[in-house]
């Protein structure tokens, strides 16, 4: 697959994990929320808060995505491995741990305000082992990218 063609596939790709995300967050998670406080007038007090945790926890998954247009766009111009897709997958990893700590921490602060259910911290642990992958993931990818690219560089010098 050449690189312009791997890129426009990529970018496709985050177009439609950024509508998904966008529809799941203004569509889907608010109706739920509502069906919910609906059926039991004692998760009305817990709609809100939810509803804003929810958006909280998304907004550096959108930021991952704007990062990872950027490496897509790398991609595109043939530069695949540079110190910036490097620097941007550094970040993605930050924004992936510190998005699984918030997720890990809310939920233990809402189980404490009687606003969660132990099951869902349980079921929580899940999402955060699989955050912790994400992260560990893109430190591992963003070392390797910085080596490649260094070898580039080297490479390009010596020809």
């Amino acid at each position: 697959m050449k690189q312009k063609s791997l890129s426009k596939w990529l970018k496709l790709i985050i177009i439609g994990v950024g509508v998904c995300g966008l529809v799941s967050d203004f569509v889907i998670i608010p109706a739920f929320g509502q069906s919910a406080a609906g059926s039991d007038p004692a998760l009305t007090r817990m709609y809100l808060p939810w509803l804003i945790f929810a958006w909280v926890f998304s907004a550096p998954c959108f930021a991952a995505l704007v990062l990872s247009w950027l490496i897509a766009r790398n991609i595109g111009l043939d530069r695949s491995f540079s110190e910036d897709n490097a620097k941007y997958m550094k970040y993605i990893s930050v924004l992936a741990g510190a998005d699984t700590a918030f997720f890990f921490v809310m939920n233990i602060v809402f189980l404490f305000l009687g606003m969660n259910h132990p099951g869902v911290l349980i079921f929580s642990l899940i999402v955060d082992m699989i955050g912790v992958a994400i992260s560990v993931a893109a430190a591992a990818l963003s070392h390797l990218i910085a080596k490649a690219a260094e070898l580039q560089d080297q490479s390009d010098l010596t020809i």
